[in-house]
């Protein structure tokens, strides 16, 4: 880390370290969770459904572009090896276990909030004592907003008209 840039985090590195290598492990597990979906979608809007699953594991890809850059630009060392995800996973993952398109969807709105909820506290974490990582972790959880959003407007879609 260059010292200028260094000078402008005032927190336990470690601790953050420790914060965005349990969200990158999220987002990797989340982007297996939609990838894998978009492949074994059955049922009601299948094709539409697919196509939002995998927009959103493309997006959950670059959140963990997005938190290995910062991690290594402050001297840490991400997540390495790929069997660490499930022990260090705020939001775990749940198996597809129905290939219906609206219990995927439902299954991967729980895994949105669930990423809300670790971004909003990762924000009070790092508000006021790193404004590059806080504007950083702010633009990962307005996508994650965004993506329950557009989740449940499609499960809303799917209940049929009265």
């Amino acid at each position: 880390m260059g010292t200028k840039g260094a000078e402008l985090v005032n927190l336990d590195l470690d601790k953050l370290f420790e914060k965005l290598n349990k969200a990158l492990a999220d987002e990797w597990l989340a982007y297996y969770q939609y990838w894998v979906g978009a492949k074994v979608a059955e049922g009601r809007m299948r094709g539409f459904v697919a196509e939002e699953l995998n927009e959103h594991a493309q997006e959950e890809l670059e959140h963990a572009n997005m938190l290995v850059e910062r991690i290594t630009q402050l001297g840490g060392t991400p997540i390495l090896n790929p069997s660490e995800w499930m022990d260090k996973t705020n939001c775990g993952y749940e198996e597809p276990s129905d290939f219906n398109t609206k219990k995927l969807l439902q299954q991967n709105i729980k895994g949105e909030q669930c990423a809300i909820k670790v971004y909003k506290e990762l924000l009070e974490f790092v508000r006021g004592k790193d404004d590059i990582t806080f504007r950083m972790l702010l633009e990962i959880l307005e996508d994650e907003v965004e993506h329950e959003d557009e989740l449940e407007n499609i499960l809303a879609d799917m209940v049929p008209v009265k």
